[in-house]
């Protein structure tokens, strides 16, 4: 069963379920699974599936992925939880994973996504281990490296020319079948697109956030169940951000963890909603090293808000420059990360310039994409 947790409207769920609700908010499962235990148990070897008690999904696609190293960082003062060491390069496979065993369990035989990207590759990547077809919508400009990993798991590139958003709106006609001609790459397809078309979103499907909920679960077993002080992210559509939330929540609500640390997501200058909902004022400047989060309309902005209020978290921007330093800091001490996982760097220092961090607090930063995927 879904929900809307905007006006309660319950789905049926299948092949056939509505990708957002009537009413225009993103759904939820309607269950959400705590065990009935307060004694942690978790077999490391079963992946994100150690901690199947919490998940709405069974394991029917996997590829061993989970359980990324937890590093101290003596130069920043901070952990650093390494999602970027995952199969397909970054922490999209927590979702990725959760989503394509969905799609498995209904009996999908088509995926469609939108992504700029890394969450393009994984869903991609999981499509071909679950012997489902799979369409990537992506930006025209899309670097080649990530169209590579889409192209050679078998899934096709559907590049579109403008925004982010542009790229999102194509992918939802296709869903709602709207239209019938659709161009991959410079062949046009003139046929009907079918109803077989199920919308593996990262931004809207309730199964990439049970996912993303697993590198709470992990970080907290890899601290022996005590949580950090903060955690600081990267934020565009926020599928981390709000998994993380909801990991924790979990675990405090089950009694294994006493608390929910305080999440802290870093946007990029000149695309940055969550700081303008909260601050009022747009951030200046530009950030488009950042790319992985130009997303002017998180799916779930009143959820992230929320996750944001009730955990005494913020968000703010950072610009270009400070983006670039961090990498190449990140780079010269052997994290080889892409510059969307560079921003949540530079945000962390920017959180201690501007007090929100003093300094003293256990401080844990997601590093979520590798820079093999860079060019």
């Amino acid at each position: 069963m879904l929900e809307c947790r905007s006006c309660g409207a319950t789905y049926e769920s299948g092949p056939d379920e509505p990708w957002r609700c009537e009413c225009g908010h993103a759904l939820d499962f309607a269950e959400s699974p705590v065990p009935d235990t307060d004694e942690p148990d978790v077999a490391r070897q079963r992946g994100l599936w150690a901690f199947a008690d919490f998940l709405p999904v069974g394991p029917e696609v996997t590829l061993g992925e989970g359980w990324t190293p937890v590093t101290e960082s003596a130069e920043w003062d901070a952990q650093f939880k390494l999602d970027y060491v995952f199969p397909s390069g970054s922490y999209k496979d927590r979702g990725a994973a959760l989503t394509l065993s969905r799609a498995a369990e209904l009996g999908v035989e088509r995926v469609v996504e939108d992504s700029s990207g890394n969450a393009g590759a994984a869903i991609a990547q999981y499509a071909a281990r679950a012997g489902v077809d799979a369409d990537i919508y992506v930006p025209a400009d899309a670097k080649q490296s990530k169209l590579d990993a889409i192209e050679a798991a078998g899934a096709t590139p559907v590049r579109i020319e403008g925004s982010r958003q542009d790229v999102t709106d194509a992918c939802v006609r296709r869903v709602e079948q709207r239209s019938t001609e659709w161009s991959s790459g410079d062949e046009p397809r003139d046929e009907a697109v079918g109803d077989e078309a199920w919308y593996a979103s990262h931004a809207w499907n309730p199964a990439f956030y049970a996912g993303t909920e697993t590198f709470a679960y992990e970080l907290a077993a890899q601290r022996d169940w005590a949580v950090p002080d903060a955690v600081v992210l990267p934020l565009g559509h926020g599928t981390l951000f709000l998994g993380a939330y909801r990991g924790f929540q979990k675990l405090r609500d089950a009694g294994w963890t006493d608390d929910v640390p305080r999440l802290l997501g870093v946007q990029a200058a000149g695309v940055a909603p969550v700081v303008e909902e909260r601050h009022g004022e747009a951030a200046a400047g530009a950030n488009d090293a950042a790319d992985g989060i130009q997303i002017r309309e998180p799916a779930r902005l009143d959820q992230l808000l929320a996750a944001i209020g009730e955990t005494d978290g913020d968000a703010i921007a950072c610009g270009e420059s400070e983006t670039e330093a961090a990498l190449s800091a990140l780079h010269e001490r052997g994290f080889y990360v892409e510059p969307t996982s560079a921003v949540a760097v530079a945000g962390l220092e920017a959180y201690r310039e501007n007090g929100t961090l003093d300094g003293g607090e256990d401080v844990v930063v997601a590093l979520t994409g590798s820079g093999l995927k860079a060019d």
